[in-house]
């Protein structure tokens, strides 16, 4: 999971560090290459934090996927690499976000789910 929330933030220009341990390990922004982008942001900043509410009922520590039964028995072949698939995730929740404060900033009630 922490790979995949550092891919998303250096998707954003984001760098982050890590702090504490288990429940209480925190990501805190260490750099940010463009802090015109986003004025809300800062040095020092905890952007990650742990949410027990989204924990599995019964947690695993390590989970790892094997695609080779996959590509053995079904013939498939991934389209895209991780990056890719993260670069286009946090380009579609940036693009969404900037529609919402757009609705916002005109008047328009907008809804948006705080999970």
């Amino acid at each position: 999971m922490r790979q995949f929330i550092e891919k998303a933030a250096q998707q954003l220009g984001i760098t982050l560090r890590w702090e504490g341990a288990a429940l209480h390990e925190v990501g805190i922004i260490a750099a940010l290459n463009s802090p015109s982008s986003y004025p809300s942001l800062s040095t020092g900043q905890i952007i990650v934090r742990i949410d027990p509410r989204y924990f599995r009922p019964a947690e695993v520590e390590t989970l790892l996927g094997d695609p080779s039964k996959a590509k053995t028995d079904l013939g498939w072949i991934p389209e895209i690499t991780l990056d890719a698939m993260v670069a286009e995730m946090v380009t579609h929740d940036l693009n969404l976000a900037k529609q919402h404060a757009l609705l916002k900033a005109n008047g328009y009630n907008v809804d948006v789910s705080k999970e």
